[in-house]
């Protein structure tokens, strides 16, 4: 122990004290410096090749966590618990002061964190701990910070280190500040939460402090720390946007780069798929729900595509190449890649050489294994017999990404992915959106306040009904004021008018089940088109102008994509009736998420963009307020 303060001290590395008293009263820790060594400790050791993490718990007894077995291509978790394999979106709670929309920990739970916060410390004393450093950031932007668990939930701190980088003691200096500190305490979600996941944040001028009561490393490991780079944007007037990102090259070489956005589920991982051929050759674009009718097109070739980001992406002033485009780098060193849509051999061929083969120890989260098998990513743990768990994960780095670009780059399109349910006259509802829409300026920003989270969404914990991922559909996991991001995301979006923006459904186009069809055709034809120009012949204001431009015609290769994708009011299940019932559904939902925005600290501009929109605004008063490039 003494050793280790020693050399922190000589680095001039300054643990917080509470971390220092804490390690000093601890049973014992173990500094971690690699992924490797704690794909080692999640099974229990080198000569161990299964592990139970269980713990005592007051009122309880011995309560089994998770099970995990180390398989051929890294190490794989499943919780005993199926409300454990996805993200409970109400895990957060503010312990601080600070101004934050968000629920006060006191006010949720009728009392004082400070007295959890003793509680949580005392247990962490009597337990092993395993500790490490990350950054979690990229290039020298974003957060270090100091990783304190219990020694046998080696797993997620393992999740956690490969997500944001684990560091090494002999790469620390001076310059790493610890800005954030995670504690992980899981047995309190059973004798404190009623079994929920609960995440705390507790910021102070100098520290971020995120208190994980689970070990699902979404809320915490990933989103928490997605919410400490928020808050340090929030603090200095930028942000890190909740998308993917891949730069697309055409078979005659144009070069088209696309940032997609939108809620858990709306499509983010998937922007980085390739697109699956039939058997025959040919591409369906999807299948009537109604008839059973299976539409397909012949595209003799593929645009070939570079990923930059999985789903989030720094936009910080100093990468900005001041070219009218929005520059972004990828905020993470892995990728918490979702495979509910890989569901037997060959539906994602590329990510399934990447995981069996892997060349560095990957975490598998809610997928069957064996102890000393391989990890397969099709086969999903069920989390009752016959009902498949819907979020299956794997934790990719992203330096073994084929072709990963890692440098800062200029974004031609940022399109929004919303998860749509089938809709029909007889049965209407909010999938009238075709294969994909223009935006103009003003739009774009609205979509991205109201967030839809869409129709049975995978991800996380939810009634089904469509509610709000809020603004920037990262507002989960962000701990400030959300008229505040809401003026950044729009300073964003004047200060880059040459990128241009689109909307994109997802499993549903009126009666038309499609997948992620609809954004990667869209990718594929967009790139074609050089920079993502359209003729001005080829769109109209579509019929809700909530919509935007709604497309004439769409030719890829000579496929023409019929019309009935595009504007789905031409499906003979829908019809002007059920789409303008959709309509509706679409326009209650904005009045009902848009008021609230409407405060003083409200930019003028987004003041008027509000406004218009609630008094039923055409695309012409939208492009009024801000011209689309």
């Amino acid at each position: 122990m003494n050793d280790f303060f020693k050399t922190m001290d000589k680095k001039q590395v300054f643990l917080p004290e509470e971390v220092k008293t804490l390690l000093n009263a601890c049973k014992k820790f173990t500094v971690f410096e690699t992924v490797e060594q704690l794909a080692t400790a999640a099974v229990g050791g080198e000569n161990s090749n299964s592990f139970d993490v269980k713990y005592d718990v007051p009122g309880i007894g011995e309560y089994t966590e998770a099970v995990v077995h180390k398989v051929t291509n890294g190490v794989s978790a499943n919780y005993t618990d199926a409300y454990m394999r996805r993200r409970d979106p109400d895990t957060m709670s503010i312990a601080d002061d600070l101004p934050s929309d968000k629920e006060r920990f006191s006010d949720k739970y009728g009392y004082k964190f400070d007295t959890l916060k003793e509680e949580t410390f005392e247990w962490l004393k009597n337990q092993e701990l395993a500790i490490f450093f990350y950054f979690a950031g990229n290039k020298g932007i974003g957060i270090g910070g100091i990783a304190i668990a219990p020694a046998n939930a080696g797993f997620f701190a393992m999740g956690l280190a490969m997500l944001q980088h684990i560091t090494p003691i002999d790469q620390l200096d001076s310059k790493f500040n610890i800005d954030s500190v995670i504690y992980v305490a899981p047995t309190f979600r059973h004798t404190h939460f009623k079994g929920k996941q609960v995440v705390v944040h507790n910021r102070t001028e100098n520290r971020h402090e995120i208190y994980s009561y689970n070990l699902y490393p979404g809320p915490s490991a990933k989103k928490g720390l997605y919410g400490a780079l928020l808050t340090k944007g929030e603090r200095e007037g930028w942000i890190t946007a909740h998308c993917s990102s891949v730069q697309s090259v055409s078979p005659y070489d144009n070069i088209t780069t696309f940032m997609h956005e939108g809620a858990s589920g709306g499509g983010k991982s998937e922007m980085l798929q390739h697109i699956l051929r039939e058997p025959n050759g040919q591409v369906l674009i999807g299948e009537n729900l109604v008839t059973s009718e299976r539409r397909l097109i012949n595209l003799p070739i593929f645009s070939s595509f570079n990923p930059i980001s999985d789903d989030m992406a720094l936009c910080h002033p100093s990468i900005q190449k001041h070219n009218g485009k929005l520059t972004i780098l990828d905020a993470e060193n892995a990728w918490f890649i979702r495979v509910d849509s890989v569901n037997d051999y060959g539906d994602d061929p590329s990510l399934e050489k990447i995981t069996i083969k892997a060349v560095k120890p990957l975490l598998f989260l809610n997928i069957q294994s064996n102890p000393g098998a391989t990890a397969l990513i099709w086969n999903h743990i069920e989390d009752e017999p016959g009902n498949r768990c819907p979020n299956p994960r794997v934790i990719v780095p992203r330096d073994i990404v084929p072709n990963v670009i890692g440098n800062p780059v200029s974004v031609d399109v940022r399109s929004f992915g919303v998860r749509t349910p089938p809709s029909s006259a007889q049965h209407p509802n909010y999938g009238i959106v075709g294969l994909f829409h223009l935006l103009p300026p003003a739009l774009a920003w609205l979509w991205r306040l109201v967030s839809p989270r869409g129709h049975a969404n995978p991800s996380i914990v939810s009634a089904g009904i469509m509610g709000s991922e809020g603004v920037g559909s990262y507002w989960p996991f962000a701990t400030g004021k959300m008229v505040t991001h809401a003026n950044l995301l729009l300073e964003q979006i004047l200060a880059t008018p040459a990128t241009r923006y689109t909307l994109v459904p997802n499993q549903h186009v009126g009666v038309w089940k499609v997948g992620f069809k609809p954004q990667l055709l869209m990718r594929e034809y967009l790139t074609r088109r050089g920079n993502a120009k359209l003729r001005s012949d080829q769109y109209k204001p579509a019929r809700c102008p909530l919509l935007g431009y709604e497309l004439n015609y769409v030719t890829i290769e000579g496929a023409k994509i019929p019309s009935r994708f595009l504007q789905v009011y031409k499906q003979d299940e829908v019809g002007i009736e059920g789409y303008d019932a959709g309509a509706k559904i679409l326009y209650d939902f904005f009045r009902k998420e848009l008021p609230k925005y409407l405060t003083p600290e409200l930019s003028e501009t987004g003041r008027r963009i509000i406004e218009a929109c609630l008094a039923d605004a055409t695309i012409e008063e939208y492009n009024a307020i801000i011209p689309m490039n």
